[in-house]
């Protein structure tokens, strides 16, 4: 089970169902979300913010998109612990697949609704 998993998704929709699939699922203690990708930045940015085992990303975000978020994460060197990133989008785009693949604290891609199943399998992708 995971301590602490960072959801960044503009979806209020989406958040709420993913929060249910990952806590029916029972894969980790706490979730913290943000709507807005800057938001989440500036929180890890902060020296008193608890650590996170995972980030589930999504990639279409109005201001600072998914990408975006991971070029200014991955740039971040001052972070003490950094958490792997699972992509978590409604895009099909091979393109985007591979984008995301470039990054190296991406560990996964996941296209929504997140499956009860594919919650299971986050922590098999920590574990790889």
């Amino acid at each position: 089970m995971l301590d602490r998993i960072l959801l960044i998704d503009d979806s209020e929709p989406d958040l709420i169902y993913t929060r249910i699939v990952l806590e029916r699922a029972k894969v980790v203690r706490e979730i913290v979300h943000f709507e807005s990708a800057r938001d989440a930045l500036a929180r890890l940015d902060r020296p008193d913010c608890p650590g996170a085992d995972l980030i589930l990303l999504d990639i279409n975000m109005p201001g600072m998109n998914g990408f975006d978020f991971l070029r200014a994460y991955e740039t971040a060197a001052r972070r003490p612990h950094t958490p792997s990133v699972v992509m978590l989008s409604s895009s099909a785009d091979p393109t985007d697949r591979r984008s995301a693949e470039s990054f190296g604290s991406v560990r996964g891609f996941v296209t929504k609704p997140l499956a009860s199943g594919q919650a299971q399998g986050l922590l098999d992708l920590l574990r790889a």
